[in-house]
């Protein structure tokens, strides 16, 4: 790759950590738990993106920036309250540079009427012209009073436009630790203007008690140049916090408060003898570094001895070490290396099933030094399966901020004031999970919005906050993640519900229905009860698309409202899509896999605990409770006779529907950790079947769909369906 494609594309990864730092410090500052440093950090984060992009010569996205940035300023400064119409702006502005950024990564056209229509707002909000550009906001100021039109030939002194800085310049170990060098920037304010430095080296020790990641040297500079204050301090921006820096204005008269270039403790005196005047240019030779004392030489009576600064680290070497600490606590990999990875974790767990059968066939004794080490490898096995697995896991806060601009463009779109709250963004899923999450979450959001919550009047009349609120949790739940989506609208109206579906013929008429089956009837195709179609809604696909999404990622969909009050929407997925616990079954001569998830409970039936409802149907009595009974061998295939009940085992589970069902097997095989295995890859798309995986004699067993199973509701699935056969 070019190594200015390469640099480019690391300042676009780095804009997606800006950013979101740019709209978590937003929301802080919107909700009322910001403070000055909250603004700071965001204005920190918009002004990273802009110089970046300024390298690049994006200039779309440095205007935008720029302005952004100086908005936020007025802020900083105190000449600008973040009111809630102000944090509005500012959040549709985060939401601008966001496809700015996107926009410019992907070579695409940015949307120009809305960032133009932002920065108006933003440079109305801060007494700005929205066409300055960066450089005519910084340099240009315009003296003449308003409303005084004059034109006048005054025969006046030429004006030195020069400046000249006085700049303290001590680094500490955290920059060097971090990669950066003084002599760089020394060089880059060379490049400003005519610059004259002494390097100051009394804090140097002795050789013996020099530590080599230390930072000893330190600068008093002189910059005769004609830029600006700020130009001049954005040279020392990516070592800000890693070094003692101060700037002064010898223009400007100096107080008691003003930072004075010979009252700061980081710069040593420029008459120190053993100063060292660098005032040739900087690019002609490299500052030399001088030589260090003698070691005969003894040190000064205020200098700590030898062995005591070799005992007591330095406050350099401690931030050092922090710095190193901090540099290394995160690395970036292709996630085409870790997939691999995580495939050989899955032959390796395979492998470890297979031997230990080999062991088992050859009836090696439990007892014996070859079981142990067996299970040892099992135990290290699935501690190496569980620390891969941990390398793909992400928090879900980068997907629930996205959420945030959701909520804000529908709010927009229906003229429905609403704001997001969220809890659980520190919960960690697998990244593809997350990846495939966001269009069906996207769903849940915008008909929260959209059809969840009243309008400010009937809100008002309902007593509640005109303002409406839109809830989004996740949370570990029994080996899996569950995300709800709740508002605190009106609810569903059933009886409309159940109308709609009888006029669009998804029900019969005379169908009995609970209130959760109602509830439920928002999930089928072509249900939608929106009276037009608009940007949102009413083209009747929405949440059966999210209900086919979330189980293609194996998991679960449900919804409970209660009228006045609101509706919830939960979904419960897996933790991730390479391996999962699933309890192996036998039937007839097929080896199935039950996922664990779905298990409840399981039973060994008497007759007198089974009662049929039709020739082909039966259900299970336990604890008072009927249960539709599905014999899996005649739905599948794989025999025709009806099975004895009592020479069987029934397993209890719940499918997608929240509904339990009783799974009839041959018998259980075990338990254990499998590896899956993409049918539709590989091979296509099996009924009753979700997946595969390779037990550990190398046989194939099918990973049973258990909503589609159930769905059948006992009844056989007929000869137009193809037979699910593992081997």
């Amino acid at each position: 790759m070019d190594p200015m494609a390469e640099i480019k594309q690391t300042f676009f990864l780095e804009c997606e950590d800006l950013l979101v730092e740019t709209e978590t410090g937003l929301m802080d500052i919107e909700s009322g738990d910001g403070d000055d440093e909250t603004v700071n950090a965001v204005f920190r984060a918009v002004h990273s993106i802009k110089g970046g992009a300024g390298a690049f010569g994006l200039d779309t996205l440095v205007k935008f920036a720029h302005t952004f940035e100086t908005t936020l300023d007025e802020v900083r400064a105190g000449r600008l309250d973040a009111t809630p119409d102000v944090m509005k702006v500012f959040l549709r502005a985060a939401d601008v540079l966001a496809d700015l950024v996107r926009a410019a990564r992907d070579d695409a056209e940015p949307d120009e009427e809305r960032s133009q229509a932002i920065i108006a707002d933003l440079a109305g909000l801060a007494g700005a012209d929205p066409n300055a550009t960066a450089e005519e906001e910084d340099d240009d100021i315009d003296f003449e009073p308003a409303g005084l039109d004059m034109d006048l030939d005054l025969d006046l002194p030429d004006i030195d436009p020069t400046t000249t800085y006085e700049i303290a310049f001590k680094p500490e170990a955290a920059l060097y630790a971090n990669g950066n060098e003084a002599l760089l920037l020394l060089r880059a304010l060379s490049e400003a203007g005519d610059i004259e430095t002494t390097c100051g080296v009394e804090a140097v020790p002795t050789l013996d008690a020099l530590d080599p990641e230390g930072a000893y040297f330190s600068w008093a500079i002189r910059l005769k140049t004609e830029q600006s204050r700020a130009d001049v301090s954005d040279v020392f921006e990516f070592v800000d916090g890693d070094c003692a820096l101060t700037i002064r204005d010898t223009d400007m008269p100096e107080t008691d408060d003003a930072p004075s270039l010979d009252d700061d403790p980081a710069v040593p005196d420029t008459d120190a003898t053993d100063a060292i005047d660098t005032s040739a240019p900087i690019d002609a030779a490299p500052i030399a570094a001088p030589s260090a004392p003698p070691v005969s030489e003894p040190a000064p009576t205020t200098a700590t001895p030898a062995k005591e600064q070799a005992a007591q680290p330095t406050k350099s070497a401690k931030k050092s070490d922090a710095a190193k600490s901090g540099a290394n606590a995160t690395v970036r990999v292709d996630l085409d290396r870790v997939d691999r990875l995580i495939n050989l974790v899955g032959e390796l767990v395979i492998n470890q099933a297979m031997l230990s059968q080999c062991v088992v066939e050859e009836g090696v004794a439990r007892a014996s030094s070859v079981e142990s080490r067996l299970d040892e490898l099992k135990q290290l096995t699935r501690e190496l399966q569980e620390s891969v697995m941990a390398i793909r896991a992400q928090p879900v806060k980068s997907l629930f901020q996205r959420m945030s601009r959701i909520v804000r463009e529908c709010a927009d779109a229906t003229d429905k004031p609403a704001r997001l709250v969220t809890d659980g963004e520190g919960t960690e899923v697998d990244k593809t999970v997350i990846e495939r999450l966001a269009d069906p979450l996207t769903h849940m959001i915008r008909n929260a919005v959209d059809h969840g919550l009243e309008n400010p009047e009937k809100r008002a009349e309902a007593g509640k906050n005109p303002e409406g609120t839109v809830f989004l949790t996740a949370a570990h739940r029994s080996g899996r993640i569950v995300i709800e989506v709740s508002d605190d609208g009106g609810g569903i109206n059933r009886e409309r519900v159940r109308q709609i579906a009888v006029d669009k013929g998804l029900i019969p008429a005379d169908a009995k229905l609970t209130d959760h089956e109602i509830d439920n009837l928002i999930f089928l195709p072509g249900f939608s009860t929106a009276s037009e179609v608009s940007n949102l809604s009413g083209r009747g696909v929405g949440m059966d698309v999210v209900k086919r999404s979330i189980q293609a990622l194996g998991g679960k969909a449900s919804i409970t409202s209660v009228p006045g009050k609101g509706s919830t929407f939960s979904i419960s997925l897996p933790l991730t899509l390479a391996i999962l616990d699933g309890m192996v079954v036998q039937v007839g001569d097929q080896t199935l896999v039950v996922p664990l998830t779905a298990v409840i409970e399981t039973w060994k039936p008497s007759a007198n605990d089974i009662e049929a409802i039709g020739p082909d149907t039966a259900v299970i009595k336990i604890r008072g409770e009927y249960i539709p009974l599905i014999d899996v061998g005649r739905t599948l295939g794989y025999r025709d006779e009806v099975a004895d009940v009592t020479e069987r085992v029934v397993i209890f589970v719940e499918n997608n529907a929240t509904t339990r069902s009783a799974l009839l097997v041959d018998a259980i095989q075990d338990q254990r950790q499998v590896v899956i295995k993409s049918l539709e890859e590989n091979y296509g798309a099996v009924p009753f079947v979700a997946a595969a995986t390779i037990l550990g004699d190398g046989r194939i067993a099918l990973i049973l769909d258990v909503d589609s199973v159930t769905a059948l509701g006992g009844r056989p699935a007929g000869d137009d369906a193809p037979v699910a056969l593992a081997s």
